[in-house]
């Protein structure tokens, strides 16, 4: 094929994704395969990448695997030299037995999936605060949970302690248990007694519950300006503090415009319900997928919200009139807060859900 011939064909990219390697695929306009190749998971190999794509004709779109993970570096570097990219849902499992599969084949399925915008989706940009809240946010829920794991293991060594320490230990509350722990004394040459070991061992417990604490209040501190800099709105919401906000905001990603609709928002956090209807029977089931951090974000919300908030009492007693359950009117009150957090995130200082609209809505 002449070099004007190829220059006015276009093409599409497709990429699968590994931690080390990317093999990248090329197809025209009509699907049909044009070549493959793989190159490392580098800044060099980024380049090399690109201009291995570049000769086969104009590059209209380019398909990838993981932009959240292996594929963010790449993602990243095409944005940068203004090539147009669209995130890649993994192949279905149907498909790939009926393939086979490889890094190759997987390319190329990446490839002909962009071209026919089939499972694709606007990958989230990573660079810019709302990545940076992110990673503060992977370090403080990492302290979280390791806080939430030292506490339940310093309440099973008490359940298994001698008697004359855990009569002593095991009617104090959260706070005063960490602090008497963390206190203690107990005599280390005496290590090889049952008693002196539970002993070193809490005290040990507690003081890395207490330096977790500090963790996470150390990066509260950083969090809290971070989301109040880059969603005002969204903090001034009734129920939103600076935890769940920032879920929202590391769910949604840096350009939220990327998300099409209040619907596929709500989808994303999996509070839109999935229609289970068959026959004469039209009903709707529990939607378990999605961002279940978000999920329980807005799960959070609700509950401040039947603590604090008039309307959204009024609304829970006028549901459970109707029959709903507590469960049920939850359901219904997350998928309408969703609307709200997803105004809000596309429609930067305003907030356009009324009270009228939450207590009249059905």
């Amino acid at each position: 094929m002449s070099t004007i011939a190829q220059q006015a064909r276009e093409i599409t990219g497709g990429v699968d994704t590994h931690k080390d390697t990317h093999t990248a695929a090329a197809v025209d306009s009509a699907g049909r395969p044009l070549g493959a190749e793989q190159f490392e998971a580098t800044a060099a190999g980024y380049r090399e990448l690109l201009v291995w794509l570049r000769p086969f004709g104009t590059l209209v779109l380019v398909g990838v695997e993981g932009t959240g993970a292996y594929g963010a570096g790449l993602a990243r570097h095409l944005r940068e030299q203004d090539v147009s990219v669209v995130e890649i849902d993994r192949p279905d499992r149907k498909a790939r037995r009926w393939q086979g599969k490889s890094d190759p084949v997987d390319a190329e399925a990446a490839a002909r999936a962009a071209l026919a915008r089939r499972r694709t989706g606007i990958p989230k940009r990573r660079d810019g605060r709302v990545e940076a809240l992110r990673s503060l946010r992977v370090a403080r829920r990492s302290a979280v949970r390791q806080r939430a794991d030292v506490s339940r293991q310093m309440k099973t060594l008490i359940v298994t302690a001698p008697e004359e320490l855990r009569t002593v230990l095991r009617d104090l509350g959260d706070r005063q248990l960490i602090a008497t722990c963390a206190a203690s004394r107990p005599d280390a040459k005496r290590a090889g007694e049952p008693v002196v070991a539970a002993r070193l061992a809490l005290r040990t417990l507690a003081r890395r519950h207490q330096r977790l604490g500090e963790e996470v209040d150390e990066l509260d501190e950083l969090i809290a300006p971070l989301v109040t800099e880059i969603a005002p709105a969204l903090l001034a919401l009734n129920g939103v503090g600076a935890d769940v906000a920032g879920q929202l905001l590391v769910t949604a990603g840096e350009n939220p415009e990327r998300l099409r609709s209040e619907a596929a928002f709500a989808m994303l956090c999996g509070a839109a319900p999935l229609p289970a209807s068959s026959g004469r029977t039209h009903r709707h089931r529990l939607n378990r997928g999605g961002d279940r951090g978000a999920n329980s974000a807005l799960y959070r919300i609700v509950l401040c919200r039947l603590r604090r908030d008039e309307r959204t009492k009024q609304y829970m007693q006028r549901r459970t009139t109707e029959g709903l359950s507590k469960k049920e009117i939850i359901r219904c009150l997350k998928r309408f807060i969703a609307r709200e957090i997803y105004q809000v995130l596309t429609t930067p200082g305003r907030t356009l859900i009324t009270a009228e609209q939450l207590t009249t809505a059905a």
